[in-house]
Order: structure tokens, then C-alpha cells, then sequence
């Protein structure tokens, strides 16, 4: 008995230990970022160790070398334990890498989002890839400036109401000592912004009119009227104007709003810095509002933004990896530690937890999306050589501000020069 006894409290013993090996060892998953950008490579590192201190779940982050992340994703993919977590940037890197995509529809992580404007989308649409942060670039307004003209910021809703301020503000230029907008520059150092961001503006439209979601071989001039109706207030109410745009240069243009000779400044979210720290603005005087042209309804648009930055998860990894990896992605986005650092990292982040960053701009672009502000995208990213078509673009705008052009010279070099660069792009 006595043996029997020895022998059931042995067993009792031992089965808890065995138990322990064949289940406490066992892992519940682990996730891999492979991340691509450098500079943010420290709050990543610090992050996953944060998480894995708070839940036990290892978290491995690799950077790649800046210029290299195609080249070491597509390395990395080959290996035994490839990512869980990585980049899918654009529908380029969906054809790439769409197969490896790991539907996020659905998903805890998915339910934080407050807008699909920065999502990739499959064919069959499958949520292939999140854009987890985003650029902005509008037109950047003086509040103070605007204050002693006698208007606030809240007057400006759509293109008319804009005209009517800018016209009033141009029109008082000398007694007030500012004028409207700074100078649009032709000038390279400027022009990106209009043969690229303002150009923006009947691309989007028309896009997304024709639901278009591939780059289209040819173009219209259905809102070439709206890009006028902005460029003319650019050219007009501004102490630069004609001939002298050609060559007014984007430094230029940044020390007149800077220094407070103009209320409005067309530009992106990446001004902030330059304009707080170099210029000595005050923060609280600057905001963002979107580029109004006249389009019917955009009184409820949001700022121009769009990302490179969106997750996808690697649908080949484990059962458990796939969920250890969206757990995470949801604390990220929904934890004091996480969204604290994509506010500081990243700027605006399209979440319902996001904090507002110390970038104002960042601030007003999370505003207008929260409030159900339809977002104006990146329509220029379909561009075809896009150096050519934009060269085009800046050569007719440049005749038109001179008087050696007219209006018809822009909108070939839209329409004519979109289908010629499509066609030598894809030629053979």
C-alpha cells in the first residue's frame, strides 16, 4: 500500500511538470515588424519592449537600411521565420506582395480605424493593407493675420468664401501691410507644388468620379475649370504676380508667409518645423484648411493627404503569430504607449484613440477626418513619367502668368501631355 501510495504522489508529482513542458513552453505566438523606416527605428525597439514587458509576447522589430526595404523584405520573406508585420506601400507592392496579405477586415485592430482612405484594397476586396499614418498639405493660413484683416478662419468654408477674403485682403494690401497668398512660384524649387499638389485637385476628382483605381491612359479636362479658379486667386491676390512668378523661388515664398507678409501659403504638413522654428511662428496662429477650388461639395472635404505608410500582416504565418501580431497592432494603436508615440513619430494617425500631435497641421488634418470630412487623396500618384508631364505643366503655366499663353496651353499640357507620357511610359 504503502508503495502504491509512493508511487500515485510520485505521478502527481511528475504529471504537473509534464504538462508544463508540452504547454507552458509552448508559445502563444510572437510577431516580427520589419520596418522601414530608419529614423524611427529607437521608438520601435523601445515600444516592443514595452509590450513584451507587459505581456510576455516577444516582439522582434528589424529596420531596413533606408533605399533597401524591397530588397531585404523580399530576403526576409524567404527565410524559415519571416515577417509577420510589414510594409505594403502602394498597389504596386499589392501586386507584389498581395498573396501574402492576411485579410484585416474585421479585425479588432480594423474596428480602431476611422477612415478606409489610406487602405489597399485586393481585387476581390480583401483589406490588404492599413495606412497607419499620413502626410497633409493644403493651404497653411495666418490666424493672427487673418484675425486683424477682420476675419477668422471659421469664414472660410469653400471657394467663394474664399475669393471673397482673399480679394478683400489683397485689395486692402497696402493699408494692411500683408497680402493675401505668397507668391506661386514657377521657379523648381516651387513649382512641385502646383504641377504636383494643386494639380492634385481635378486628378482626384475626376478619379474619383470614374472610380479609377489603376493609372488611367488618358485624362479629361472635366475640372481643368476648378484648378483655374485656384490658380487665378494664387496669381492675382498676391503682391508677386505675372512674369516675375517664373522665377520666384519656394524659399521665397516661405519667407513671405513666414515673415508675415501673406495670410495664405499653399503647402504641407512638413512646413511646421520651418515656420515655428526657423520663422519664430507662433503655433497656436497657424492652421491648415483644404485646397478650395469651387467643386460642388467641397465644403465638406478634408485636407489632401496621403501615405506610403500601411501595415500588412503575413497570412502564411502561424494561427497564433497571425493573432499575437493583431493584438499587438491594436495596442499600438489604442495604448497610452503607442499612440503617444505615433503622434510623435508619425503625426496623424487615422485611429479613434490617436493622439493629437504637437504639429498643428497633423491636428487639423485628424480634425476634418474625424469630423466626416471625405479625405482628398494622392490622385498624382498615378502620374505617368511624372518629371515630363509636370515640366509640360510648369512650361503652359509659366506662358499663362507671362501673357504668352493662354489658358488652352494648360489644359493640353494636362490632357495631351498625360497621354503622351502614358503612351511613351508604356511603349513596346
Amino acid at each position: 500500500m504503502k508503495k502504491y501510495l509512493a508511487l500515485v504522489l510520485a505521478i502527481m508529482l511528475v504529471l504537473p511538470m509534464a504538462i508544463c513542458f508540452a504547454g507552458c513552453g509552448k508559445s502563444e505566438g510572437s510577431v516580427y515588424y520589419l520596418n522601414f523606416k530608419p529614423e524611427a527605428d529607437a521608438a520601435w525597439q523601445q515600444l516592443a519592449k514595452t509590450y513584451t514587458e507587459k505581456t510576455g509576447v516577444e516582439v522582434k522589430v528589424v529596420t531596413a537600411a533606408s533605399g533597401t526595404y524591397n530588397e531585404v523584405l523580399t530576403a526576409e520573406m524567404d527565410k524559415e521565420n519571416p515577417p509577420t508585420l510589414f510594409q505594403c506601400g502602394n498597389q504596386g507592392a499589392i501586386k507584389t506582395w498581395g498573396e501574402f496579405c492576411y485579410d484585416l477586415s474585421g479585425t479588432d485592430f480594423y474596428k480602431e480605424m476611422t477612415t478606409d482612405d489610406f487602405n489597399l484594397y485586393g481585387e476581390n476586396g480583401e483589406l490588404l493593407a492599413a495606412g497607419y499614418c499620413y502626410e497633409a498639405f493644403g493651404i497653411i493660413v495666418n490666424k493672427a493675420l487673418l484675425k486683424t484683416a477682420g476675419y477668422e478662419i471659421t469664414d472660410i468654408k469653400d471657394f467663394a468664401s474664399l475669393k471673397a477674403i482673399a480679394d478683400d485682403i489683397h485689395a486692402r494690401a497696402e493699408e494692411l501691410g500683408f497680402d493675401a497668398f505668397s507668391a506661386a512660384g514657377l521657379d523648381g524649387s516651387s513649382s512641385w507644388r502646383f504641377s504636383g499638389h494643386l494639380a492634385n485637385m481635378p486628378l482626384f476628382y475626376q478619379f474619383r468620379d470614374d472610380k479609377v483605381t489603376a493609372q488611367p491612359a488618358t485624362i479629361t479636362d472635366k475640372y481643368l475649370d476648378n484648378f483655374k479658379n485656384i490658380w487665378d486667386l494664387y496669381i492675382t491676390d498676391s503682391a508677386t504676380t505675372g512674369a516675375a512668378l517664373i522665377t520666384s523661388t519656394g524659399d521665397e515664398s516661405e519667407a513671405q508667409f513666414g515673415n508675415g507678409k501673406a495670410v495664405f501659403y499653399q503647402n504641407g504638413t512638413w512646413e511646421y518645423s520651418n515656420l515655428t522654428e526657423t520663422f519664430g511662428m507662433n503655433a497656436e496662429d497657424l492652421a491648415m484648411i483644404p485646397i478650395y477650388c469651387g467643386v460642388e461639395g467641397e465644403e465638406n472635404s478634408a485636407l489632401c493627404c496621403g501615405t506610403e505608410n500601411c501595415w500588412s500582416v503575413n497570412k502564411n504565418a502561424s494561427k497564433e503569430d497571425i493573432e499575437a501580431t493583431l493584438d499587438f497592432m491594436k495596442w499600438v494603436v489604442t495604448s497610452e504607449e503607442g499612440t503617444t508615440m505615433l503622434a510623435q513619430e508619425f503625426g496623424p494617425c487615422p485611429f479613434k484613440n490617436a493622439k493629437e500631435p504637437a504639429n498643428v497641421f497633423f491636428a487639423d488634418a485628424n480634425k476634418y477626418i474625424a469630423n466626416g470630412n471625405y479625405v482628398v487623396t494622392w490622385a498624382f500618384n498615378y502620374t505617368p513619367s511624372v518629371d515630363n508631364w509636370r515640366a509640360g505643366v510648369v512650361d503652359a503655366l509659366s506662358k499663362y502668368v507671362s501673357g504668352t499663353g493662354e489658358w488652352q496651353g494648360v489644359v493640353d499640357a494636362f490632357v495631351k501631355g498625360w497621354e503622351t507620357q502614358y503612351q511613351a511610359e508604356n511603349a513596346g
